[in-house]
């Protein structure tokens, strides 16, 4: 495509930038338009991937049907192939009536499926089976149903790890990937990062009538070196909040380091090149293993604490509550000493050294011992009849001077056969 052409369509769709990367994009998406074949942009969230599938669509015979831009991180698991193909009436909890879904009400036009990796295994096949088919079945349906759409998927994630680690059907991707566009990362663009910047400070000052903010030679090479993790979307954020914050409307790199994240991997320079460039994959896959084995030692050994409370309570309440508090209290009051280990997917949980695990584990069985040629039941009873009779059998204030609840003194007195 020659350079006026491809000027016209930045125009149109208010395109920003004049990289190889980018021009590389949209010719593909260009070309491709006039055909039917499947479409997988790839690129980092943020980078601006869902206006490809409206350049591929206007540009298509199918540009007067319809056009359906679709979330897939978005709809619950439970729902999405309700959404996606619809439903009968009836077929689950809510279904009042008949849902003809995206891929039948969209006949003939186009679907965008944004953040197409998120989508569960099941509803995968059925995708499947629509791309080379044109057939699905509706959810609680029997009948299959044909439709014709055109479409075009895109992902942020590595789509051959996920289909390595079995996330994604590589059946589907390779299906999916006929057509692969690379959007390119804002760090690699060069020049653009300012002229964006430039664009997003006029609307601004145009939509809110206020003067518009330029950088200085310092601040723009600041602004040309920082990694931008977030992309497109996170520079217009941060120019927003410049445009409405700082009174000095020529910001300086002082200034402008006010608004960008002070966290180490979001400052670290911009690569200068592609090539040469030091790889990180092994030492991130490394660090992955060491923290999930750490996690699993720590799981470990939060399951023999949990074990040893448990037998401490259930010493407790075999003594009746009164005669071993203290001795109990004292034995798990070590526990307070050591620090919290936390865990993502669960509470709080003190951890326990090894050694005083063993300790703890001796000292129970040392006083059970000692209390082995004494009847449990005699014991127990002995000490129920004694708190209510000191507390003129008043069971309430009985239960709370033994230590226990009300509802296990009950059931010791009934089991004594106090109650008679």
């Amino acid at each position: 495509m020659n350079t006026s052409e491809l000027q016209k369509i930045k125009q149109r769709y208010n395109i920003v930038g004049n990289c190889d990367g980018l021009n590389r994009a949209l010719d593909v998406a260009l070309q491709v338009a006039s055909t039917d074949l499947s479409v997988l942009i790839v690129g980092e969230s943020g980078v601006g991937k869902e206006i490809l599938p409206h350049i591929i669509h206007d540009h298509s015979p199918r540009k007067r049907e319809r056009y359906f831009a679709i979330n897939c991180g978005s709809i619950p698991e439970g729902t999405i192939d309700s959404e996606l193909f619809g439903h009968e009436k009836g077929s689950f909890t809510g279904a009042i009536g008949e849902s003809e879904g995206y891929f039948g009400i969209t006949n003939k036009g186009t679907i965008f499926l944004d953040e197409v990796g998120e989508l569960p295994l099941a509803t995968q096949a059925r995708l499947l089976r629509v791309l080379e088919t044109g057939e699905y079945i509706r959810v609680g349906g029997q009948t299959v149903m044909k439709t014709d759409v055109r479409i075009v998927a895109a992902t942020n994630i590595n789509m051959s790890k996920a289909v390595s680690e079995g996330r994604f059907r590589e059946d589907l991707y390779y299906r999916l990937n006929t057509i692969p566009i690379q959007m390119p990362p804002l760090r690699d663009r060069g020049e653009d990062i300012l002229l964006l910047f430039r664009l997003f400070s006029m609307q601004m000052a145009e939509k809110y009538h206020l003067p518009k903010i330029s950088l200085t030679e310092d601040a723009q090479l600041l602004m040309l070196n920082y990694k931008w993790p977030g992309n497109v979307r996170q520079l217009k954020n941060i120019t927003e909040q410049m445009s409405v914050l700082v009174q000095d409307r020529m910001i300086n790199a002082e200034m402008l380091q006010q608004f960008i994240p002070r966290d180490p991997q979001s400052m670290q320079l911009a690569p200068i090149g592609s090539k040469g460039g030091h790889n990180y994959e092994s030492e991130r896959d490394l660090l992955y293993k060491i923290l999930y084995e750490l996690r699993g030692n720590i799981s470990d050994l939060r399951r023999d604490v949990t074990s040893l409370r448990q037998q401490l309570d259930d010493a407790q309440s075999l003594m009746g509550g009164s005669a071993y508090q203290g001795q109990l209290q004292a034995i798990a009051a070590t526990t307070h000493a050591f620090p919290t280990v936390t865990n993502s997917n669960s509470v709080p949980t003190k951890t326990v050294p090894a050694q005083n695990v063993v300790i703890q584990e001796d000292a129970v069985a040392e006083e059970l011992s000692e209390s082995e040629s004494l009847n449990l039941n005699d014991i127990g009873r002995q000490m129920v009849e004694k708190a209510l009779d000191r507390n003129g059998g008043n069971r309430k204030k009985a239960a709370q001077e033994l230590g226990i609840s009300d509802r296990t003194l009950y059931r010791r007195i009934k089991q004594y056969g106090l109650d008679k």
